[in-house]
């Protein structure tokens, strides 16, 4: 996927690589050259710099640095820097001899990199599935780079292996799919920048058409930094993002840190005081919901918290539903039935639909069949489904188990529960009576008073983290998954008026939902009806 000119030149501005900067003291690689998209602009600009400040482009061999596996790739890419430097004025023999070593025949994940430390790594590295690449050269990769992991795409080594080769306050701009940010193979590539690197900006543009070629890539511009991290400036662009405007972002990008950004149809900006300081999911979303959410998680504490005994947690998981789960379970020990509440059951309240869970722990111990004859029986006439399961070959004797082990004290617990998949949070309490399913997500607490919680979570707040957190389904249902609700941040219990608290039992009781945002943001220092009206037109903004 070959990247379009004038991207190339917003790339290079974001990295920094200007010609008003002595750029013959510099060295710049380009890991994946192709055809040359960006080392031919990369010449142009060198060889402005040099005649800015009195060097000579013929003395710049360790300048430039361009790498591609493919022979007719480079090939194709020298003759465009030979025909440019002669354009340029350079004699023929110069032409081949920069062109030459500019731009190598290479694998850039594998090859000696030694003693090439790098002032700028910029690039549209390749997007490959490691799946997709010879097991003997994967397992290279895999070996080389501890990023590449899982069913990592190759571009996430190429962002190591960059990385690994940057000076100091050196700089690395990519353009490539954002999904490294936010999906599980991404997660080391993650660690490793928020341990050891630094993020300067990112730029979204998941609808401009930014390649040469029309393709579905989700791409974003990152540009990481080798030193401590600072304020992060972001854009999100819509689909008339042009030229025009990436000068007018690149303008803001480079100004001073105090300086509003700038207002545009064509995309919204913002700046968060730092990046987010963890390889878990980076979150996504607008920038002026990164930077409430960076606030907000600067602020106020998760709400799963030991100070306050408040845990999330999965309903049980069995391995064989149509055998654990049932409505008929005829002549199995009442004991062993316990009633369970699955995502069919909280659509509006906490209504039991008439099934069990054929529960085979007590006291968080496996029971031993012998002691109950009609578990037994029920699980006899049902055994070569129950013993085919992953769970139960891994441990034969322990054939009759559910994957999940039964928590004794949870269903006489009250609890919220959230069903997995919707389009907005929807928390319902069970006082106490019933067990969850593992399509059902719980909240339980030694200090909130859980209808409270269950305004908050309710509210626009809880959305407003699932949503920049999840990965989406299709049609825009979010995952409520434990671990998307652990990110959300809630204010002191004990904090909270007399007032507060009943607006908020009053919303959750009533399935208000506006009326839990209005209570909800206030709490935050976040004005409800600003909040509100962003929301409203965000609603309203074409995808």
């Amino acid at each position: 996927m070959f990247t379009r000119r004038w991207v190339v030149e917003m790339i290079l501005d974001l990295a920094g690589y200007r010609a008003d900067e002595d750029l013959g003291s510099a060295a710049i690689v380009e890991p994946s050259c192709g055809c040359g998209a960006f080392i031919i602009p990369i010449v142009e600009r060198l060889a402005e710099s040099c005649e800015r400040h009195g060097r000579q482009l013929r003395d710049m061999e360790g300048a430039i640095r361009g790498f591609d596996l493919l022979e007719h790739n480079a090939e194709h890419t020298r003759k465009a820097v030979m025909d440019k430097l002669l354009e340029l004025g350079e004699p023929v023999e110069i032409a081949e001899r920069l062109s030459g070593e500019w731009v190598r025949i290479d694998d850039f994940l594998l090859a000696d990199h030694r003693g090439l430390q790098a002032d700028f790594v910029v690039g549209n590295p390749p997007y490959i599935r490691l799946e997709n690449v010879p097991p003997e050269v994967s397992n290279a990769y895999r070996r080389e780079l501890p990023t590449m992991r899982g069913r990592a795409d190759v571009f996430v080594g190429f962002f190591e292996r960059g990385l690994s080769m940057l000076a100091p306050d050196g700089r690395l701009a990519f353009i490539c799919a954002d999904r490294w940010m936010r999906n599980q193979y991404g997660g080391r590539l993650r660690s490793l920048v928020v341990d050891s690197y630094a993020v300067d900006s990112l730029v979204v543009l998941h609808d401009v058409d930014v390649f040469e070629d029309p393709v579905a890539a989700y791409p974003a511009i990152a540009v990481l930094r080798e030193g401590t991290q600072g304020p992060v400036r972001i854009v999100d662009t819509a689909a008339s993002f042009c030229a025009a405007d990436a000068e007018q972002v690149v303008a803001w990008l480079a100004s001073s840190d105090a300086d509003p950004p700038p207002l545009s149809d064509s995309f919204e900006a913002a700046t968060l005081p730092a990046w987010f300081s963890t390889g878990a999911h980076w979150p996504a979303g607008a920038p002026r919901d990164l930077e409430l959410i960076a606030y907000l998680e600067e602020h106020f504490a998760p709400i799963e918290d030991p100070h306050t005994g408040t845990r999330v947690g999965i309903g049980v998981a069995t391995g064989c539903d149509d055998v654990f789960v049932t409505s008929q379970a005829d002549g199995v020990e009442p004991g062993r039935l316990l009633p369970l509440l699955t995502a069919a059951d909280v659509a509006g309240e906490a209504a039991w639909g008439g099934r069990f869970l054929v529960n085979p722990w007590e006291d968080g111990r496996l029971v031993d069949l012998a002691d109950y004859p009609g578990l037994a029986s029920y699980l006899e006439l049902h055994a070569t489904r129950v013993r085919a399961r992953h769970v139960a070959k891994r441990q034969p004797a322990k054939w009759h188990r559910t994957i999940d082990k039964v928590d004794p004290d949870l269903q006489s617990r009250p609890k919220l529960l959230l069903p997995d998949m919707k389009a907005a949070a929807h928390p319902v309490l069970d006082p106490g009576k019933y067990y969850p399913h593992h399509n059902l997500y719980f909240v339980v607490s030694e200090e909130w008073d859980l209808e409270v919680l269950g305004g908050l979570l309710l509210s626009d707040v809880a959305n407003l983290f699932v949503g920049a957190y999840c990965v989406k389904m299709r049609g825009g249902t979010y995952r409520f998954q434990a671990q998307y609700l652990r990110k959300i941040r809630v204010p002191d219990p004990k904090a909270l008026s007399e007032q507060v608290c009943h607006d908020l039992r009053s919303a959750f009781r009533s399935r208000d939902r506006a009326a839990a945002s209005t209570a909800a943001w206030p709490l935050y220092g976040v004005d409800p009806v600003s909040r509100m009206a962003q929301a409203s037109a965000a609603l309203t903004e074409p995808s």
